[in-house]
């Protein structure tokens, strides 16, 4: 394990437990899908439709109900077989650690994807976006991108100039913060504090190829930026 995976493991358990934590006082989250091996389905922590308009309950349906629980699915089934039967005993974390540069690339594509679709519905929430409070948050945004606003201009360029599928983060790195790119299921450089998946699959419904548009919208009516405080804390 490097420290680059370290990290990045500590900030994704950090992320499901603010994510697990807003869900206890939710009656409106659809019901948890029945368990069928090792790894689960982690429930979001807000309804389906509570995103909309910005993301459609049809958009979350199908990427939550579907692509999300299908890599759950995968894992599971790869981990019966008996060259893997180790990582079924393992936390997901520990899964995506101990995978990662290996030949174990199935397990750690699909570990990976779970991980980064529960730490992207945790870095959204209803009624957000916008410039971050005033804060330690904002403050790193200012002395880092210069403003809010050169922040939001880099963070669109780098999310809409991903080639293919992947995800666009911020993270931080030492003492600043900067946005990085990742392609498929790879992981970010530093510590990630807030993610934005640009996989087609989780704006075609809405926003059909206009990638920028769905990713200004993120920005300034969705990301949870109470998340990303907590995280730098």
């Amino acid at each position: 394990m490097n420290r680059r995976t370290l990290l990045f493991g500590s900030a994704v358990a950090a992320g499901l437990f603010v994510s697990r934590r807003a869900v206890a006082g939710d009656s409106l989250k659809p019901p948890a899908p029945a368990v069928t091996g090792p790894f689960s389905l982690p429930p979001l922590p807000y309804a389906e439709d509570a995103l909309a308009p910005v993301i459609s309950a049809n958009t979350m349906a199908v990427h939550y109900g579907k692509h999300h629980k299908t890599y759950v699915d995968n894992l599971n089934n790869l981990v019966k077989d008996a060259d893997n039967a180790v990582f079924a005993t393992l936390s997901l974390e520990d899964v995506i650690h101990q995978s990662v540069g290996t030949d174990k690339r199935a397990l750690f594509n699909n570990a990976a994807q779970i991980s980064h679709h529960s730490f992207y519905w945790a870095s959204m929430k209803p009624g957000g976006g916008g410039a971050p409070p005033a804060g330690a948050l904002s403050d790193l945004i200012t002395k880092s991108f210069g403003s809010y606003d050169k922040f939001k201009e880099q963070f669109i360029k780098d999310a809409t100039g991903i080639f293919g599928s992947g995800w666009c983060w911020l993270v931080k790195d030492g003492d600043v913060l900067k946005v990085v790119k990742t392609s498929n299921a790879d992981l970010p450089t530093g510590t990630p504090l807030s993610v934005i998946d640009v996989w087609e699959h989780a704006y075609y419904l809405d926003y059909k190829n206009l990638r920028k548009d769905y990713v200004t919208a993120w920005l300034d009516k969705l990301i949870n930026w109470d998340h990303a405080a907590g995280l730098l804390k």
